[in-house]
């Protein structure tokens, strides 16, 4: 059973997890209008991961016996300046939910729910990762320059990261 304090913890995760997906496809759409297809790809599979996060946690909070919740969300940024900047906008974001995630597993510490704790471990592992791969794609578009080649090298480049992802997935 789910003490409420973590139960909240995991609802308000919920909720930011909701929030990164539909930030991720207003991200998405603003890549497609602007001609970046492959980024577009990218961004809409990073916007169908985060609502399966959400979702994992949707799940869990149920199963424990708690009530998982849905919350009114925020209208994300859908305007960008360029390529650049939305990349950055993304990293600042899973740094957030970074600090989010360590927060919620603070509290399970503090209540002794080793197992919601045990359960977190997963999403602290895929932040690292998010954050690293985030990272890479930022120092790449910086290598490329605001060139519309080495734009179009990066874009062709992420498109070409959700074949390799699609890959090893099978």
């Amino acid at each position: 059973m789910l003490k409420p304090t973590v139960e909240s913890a995991l609802n308000l995760q919920i909720e930011r997890e909701e929030f990164s997906s539909r930030l991720y496809l207003a991200m998405a759409i603003w890549c497609e209008v602007k001609g970046y297809p492959g980024a577009a790809e990218f961004l809409y599979r990073q916007s169908d991961e985060e609502r399966m996060h959400q979702l994992k946690l949707v799940r869990f909070v149920n199963d424990r016996g708690g009530v998982a919740t849905l919350h009114s969300l925020e209208q994300p940024q859908a305007e960008f300046t360029s390529l650049l900047e939305l990349f950055q906008e993304v990293l600042k974001h899973e740094q957030y939910i970074s600090a989010s995630i360590n927060e919620v597993y603070g509290i399970t510490l503090q209540e002794k729910d080793y197992t919601t704790g045990n359960f977190l471990q997963w999403y602290i592992t895929e932040q690292i990762e998010e954050e690293s791969t985030m990272s890479l794609i930022l120092d790449k578009i910086t290598l490329a320059g605001a060139e519309s080649s080495g734009m179009f090298h990066i874009d062709k480049e992420l498109g070409g990261m959700i074949q390799d992802a699609v890959v090893a997935a099978e």
